[in-house]
């Protein structure tokens, strides 16, 4: 595990973080921790809570709700916004499908994060927001 206290180059790649500037991108950096997962391994599961927004760096994980896979994630893609922002249990088990780079960054930091960049805060928000209404949309068509 490590702390950045610089600007993270796959970090800046991410299109979520693309409009932010170089202060901006060094708190994104300095607040998120490095992880790696082997294939098969569990990043978030259903129905617990969420204290974690992952970023995914390097590699493929899969989405799943209800045990069948839903979504593909590679990087530069992210998971457990949901959780954070609508302070809800976790939507869907997130389960490495290669190994995989994640840049992590817990509930107090996260939310600090949104607070300090609005315009991230609202970006995250607006996705969060369709997620959760494809969410509800698939469980009415279930």
């Amino acid at each position: 595990m490590s702390r950045r206290t610089w600007i993270d180059p796959h970090l800046a790649r991410v299109p979520l973080f693309q409009g932010l500037s170089k202060n901006e991108l060094r708190l994104v950096s300095s607040l998120a921790t490095e992880l790696a997962f082997p294939a098969g391994k569990e990043i978030t599961v259903e129905g617990k809570t969420g204290y974690e927004f992952v970023v995914i760096e390097d590699g493929y994980v899969e989405v799943r709700r209800g045990g069948r896979a839903v979504a593909s994630r590679g990087p530069g893609d992210y998971v457990g916004e949901i959780a954070l922002v609508a302070d809800r249990p976790r939507t869907a088990t997130v389960v490495a499908k290669t190994p995989v780079s994640v840049a992590v960054i817990g509930r107090p930091e996260f939310r600090a994060l949104l607070d300090r960049v609005p315009e991230l805060g609202a970006q995250i928000r607006t996705v969060a927001a369709a997620r959760i209404a494809e969410l509800d949309h698939a469980e009415v068509d279930a």
